[in-house]
């Protein structure tokens, strides 16, 4: 049992203590809530996580105190937030097990808003690009790793990119652009690919320029899956958030650098005066 079930689990017991006090089955506290009762037992058994509104119904439903639903709440808060990090997800397997797991996230998502200020998004690296970042992170963190698998499935989820159907929106800072984890050669050509790519009719390219006047501090970048879910990675962890409010306040983040980036054929122009720039 991973530890975030183990947590979910308790998240559960103490749904179904309230339940239970109040004197009520299962079957009619689902009745009295209007569900069906697969869900009722799925909450206290920690085989689904609870929402917002899940427990805001449930406390009000058993006429719980206000100080009981608001300490609910805080703990599901943290509960909605996943800390996986690094050293654990690679203690079983390296950077290519990490890359294959993001297949079926991807896969199901129909939109998919990315917003780096450090480096090209993976769905948008070339596969010499992606080999140097792999290399220098491995080294970073110490791990001798399979760097050439890693390359190969991020390109395998490239294919993404050409499906109908499916949205990309891709905001990346300049200094993204331009970080030199890799030499000038490679950079100057990840820079070209870019301006293949954004030629595809699934991707929205914008970019945000240096003197770009801003609506607030950029802070990090993050990845949001259709309105379910957010990952934003730090330095030892990765981060996974699915709270509701918290995933407003990225929607609305990311929405407002958009309308005050570049995009469109001045996008373009400036990418092209970036790679100029490289020489």
């Amino acid at each position: 049992m991973t530890e975030q079930h183990t947590v979910r689990t308790a998240f559960g017991h103490r749904l179904r203590v309230l339940r239970v006090d109040a004197g009520l089955s299962g079957k009619e506290f689902a009745e009295r809530l209007g569900w069906a009762p697969s869900k009722v037992s799925k909450l206290e058994h920690g085989h689904q996580t609870a929402t917002t509104s899940d427990v805001t119904v449930w406390t009000a439903a058993l006429g719980a105190p206000q100080e009981v639903r608001d300490a609910l709440l805080a703990d599901l808060r943290s509960l909605q937030v996943e800390y996986a990090t690094w050293r654990r997800q690679f203690r079983t397997g390296g950077f290519g097990r990490r890359q294959r797991a993001a297949l079926p996230l991807e896969s199901s998502s129909s939109l998919i808003r990315v917003f780096e200020t450090d480096v090209v998004p993976g769905l948008l690296q070339t596969p010499q690009y992606a080999r140097h970042l792999f290399t220098r992170l491995a080294e970073f963190r110490g791990l001798a790793t399979d760097v050439e698998e890693a390359v190969r499935t991020r390109m395998h989820r490239q294919q993404l990119l050409y499906e109908p159907g499916r949205q990309f929106r891709f905001l990346l800072t300049e200094t993204a652009m331009l970080s030199r984890v890799c030499p000038t050669t490679v950079l100057r050509a990840q820079l070209d690919r870019l301006l293949v790519l954004a030629d595809l009719d699934t991707v929205d390219l914008a970019l945000l320029p240096l003197d770009t006047p801003l609506p607030h501090p950029t802070w990090h970048g993050f990845w949001i899956y259709d309105d379910t879910l957010l990952l934003a990675e730090t330095p030892t962890a990765e981060l996974s958030l699915r709270d509701a409010d918290d995933l407003a306040t990225y929607q609305r983040l990311f929405e407002s650098l958009w309308d005050v980036a570049t995009h469109g054929s001045a996008a373009l122009s400036a990418l092209r005066r970036l790679i100029d720039r490289l020489g």
